[in-house]
């Protein structure tokens, strides 16, 4: 079944300049081995690519069940310099939780936050 990552984690968000940091919490280990099976850097770029160009860099966090995504080129310049009319980091972490995954039937059960 299709889940969007807003149902099986939390993020947060922030970014500096044109840097976007992406910090994806699963809620226990099974829901992090499902998460991070699916949710890559090129997995990450294709659903970002309507508002960023630039690499994403994975980092692994399995004792905390969290995924850190920097993304560069992210932000059209930073807030100081873009004209677009909101280009913040939080936006792009709503934005990466309509991500959709598979999520088997026999899998972890849907994590409550």
């Amino acid at each position: 079944m299709r889940r969007q990552l807003v149902d099986v984690a939390t993020c947060r968000s922030g970014d500096k300049g044109n840097l976007l940091d992406l910090s994806l919490m699963m809620p226990d280990a099974a829901a992090y081995a499902v998460v991070s099976a699916q949710v890559t850097s090129a997995a990450v770029a294709r659903h970002l690519a309507p508002w960023a160009d630039g690499p994403v860099a994975r980092y692994e966090l399995p004792r905390l069940c969290a995924l850190k995504f920097v993304v560069d080129g992210a932000l059209d310049g930073g807030a100081a310099a873009s004209l677009r009319v909101d280009n913040l980091g939080k936006t792009l972490g709503a934005a990466l939780l309509r991500l959709e995954i598979d999520w088997p039937d026999d899998g972890p059960a849907r994590p409550r936050f």
